[in-house]
């Protein structure tokens, strides 16, 4: 704080000259307006810092939030624009570090740091930081929602990484090793600093947004905790919660466990690990593809070779000599009936029935009962006749092929047609057809 104030004044003293000439101690002669920009003007050339000191009572207005920062020697008031009130911790008594840039307020005639971040200092505070931005994570469930299978063979891989030529040397080099050629995009942004928990989410929707991505790798380098904290900033963490790929964290080393870690939907613990875990091994697929062809080659030979001992193991003869044998064996049972009880008392049956008639009846008596029922039958016989029929006068016609005309519409005017009557034949031809009514 003691040398921001310092560079201040000092700047203010080298751009306001005190004197018109040189060698003169006249005052120069100034409206307060110019003089307030004349020092607002001044003030950009210092440009953005970051400074470190104590909160002191701060006050949360509509927009946004104010306080004091000062150490043993200094103090100097602080704005906070409400998006990054919203991404920082701002606690009474606690150390923080400021990135922000000077403003001149000409209507109040003071001088206040407008904050890009504010970030704590010190693990608890890091700690407390991300407990509380934990904890609404988990209210709005994107902690413990489905994680998404990272696909086996995914179309083109998206990496969100920084300007650092280490990180992406490492997964360039895997891919070398793995799958050389696969279709990799790199998204560059701003890792660490006030800026980069913005930047970091908006590259992640942009890398997902690009044709064929289908997942998207975050990945980083080592870094202490304040380094790495944009990584556990809330906005980052909804961004990976709502990209429409699956998401693999790769941030610092395996001992970094920044807040994405948590919300990903697969957590590695470097770079190079992550790249592993992403990109096919081509040389492995093509191992294990041809192990499963051999495998179920195998497979089928083995129930080929059992099939054909099934059928080899087959006795023709055998079974010919078998199917003889059993008809044999019915034949003999038959045989065995025939010659057995039953037949034997069906025999002892007729015996029984051929005693019980009558033999000593006169032999008229029968046969005058036959005879009565021979003419009976002869008599029906005779009834029944189609001559009879005949010659009551009726006649039987027959059509050209010779078949028995039953209906006049059977036949038409010039058909010739024959007539059988009780004694003898007679030829006709058709000449006129008339139909019943009926």
């Amino acid at each position: 704080m003691t040398w921001v104030s310092q560079a201040v004044a000092s700047l203010i003293s080298v751009t306001l000259p005190l004197f018109d000439h040189p060698g003169e101690r006249a005052p120069r002669r100034v409206t307060l307006v110019r003089l307030s920009g004349e020092i607002a003007r001044s003030l950009v050339g210092i440009g953005p810092v970051a400074v470190e000191g104590e909160v002191h009572r701060p006050k949360v207005y509509p927009g946004g939030t104010w306080f004091t920062l000062r150490d043993r020697a200094a103090q100097m008031d602080v704005k906070v624009p409400g998006p990054a009130a919203r991404r920082s911790r701002i606690v009474n008594g606690e150390r923080v570090q400021v990135v922000a840039t000077l403003q001149w307020a000409n209507d109040r005639g003071q001088l206040h740091l407008v904050a890009e971040s504010v970030v704590p200092v010190g693990e608890g505070a890091i700690a407390a930081l991300i407990a509380e931005t934990r904890s609404r994570l988990a209210r709005d469930g994107l902690l413990e929602r489905p994680r998404r299978p990272v696909p086996v063979l995914p179309g083109v891989v998206g990496v969100v990484c920084g300007t650092d030529a280490a990180v992406r040397k490492d997964i360039e080099s895997v891919m070398a090793q793995r799958c050389p050629g696969y279709p990799l995009v790199f998204q560059e942004t701003t890792v660490s600093g006030p800026a980069a928990a913005v930047g970091i989410a908006e590259a992640v929707q942009a890398v997902a947004g690009r044709p064929g991505v289908e997942v998207v790798i975050l990945a980083r380098g080592g870094g202490d905790a304040p380094s790495l904290l944009p990584w556990s900033d809330e906005g980052v963490c909804r961004a990976v919660a709502a990209c429409p790929v699956p998401v693999v964290s790769a941030i610092g080393h395996e001992a970094d466990r920044p807040l994405c870690d948590e919300v990903a939907d697969l957590r590695c613990g470097t770079p190079s690990l992550a790249a592993t875990a992403v990109l096919p091994d081509l040389a492995g697929l093509v191992t294990a593809a041809a192990t499963l062809i051999e495998r179920s080659a195998r497979a089928l030979d083995g129930r080929l070779a059992a099939a054909t001992r099934r059928v080899e193991g087959i006795d023709t003869r055998r079974a010919l000599t078998t199917g003889i044998d059993r008809a044999g064996s019915r034949l003999e049972l038959a045989g065995s009936r025939l010659a057995g009880r039953h037949p034997r008392q069906r025999l002892a049956a007729a015996e029984a029935h051929l005693a019980g008639l009558d033999w000593h009846r006169p032999m008229w008596e029968a046969l005058g009962r036959a005879g009565g029922r021979l003419d009976a039958e002869i008599r029906h016989l005779r009834a029944l006749s189609p001559q009879r029929t005949l010659e009551r006068g009726y006649a039987v016609v027959t059509g050209p092929g010779g078949s028995v005309v039953r209906r006049s519409s059977a036949l038409a005017p010039g058909d010739a047609i024959g007539v059988r009557l009780a004694t003898g034949r007679l030829a006709a031809i058709v000449t006129e057809i008339s139909v019943d009514a009926r």
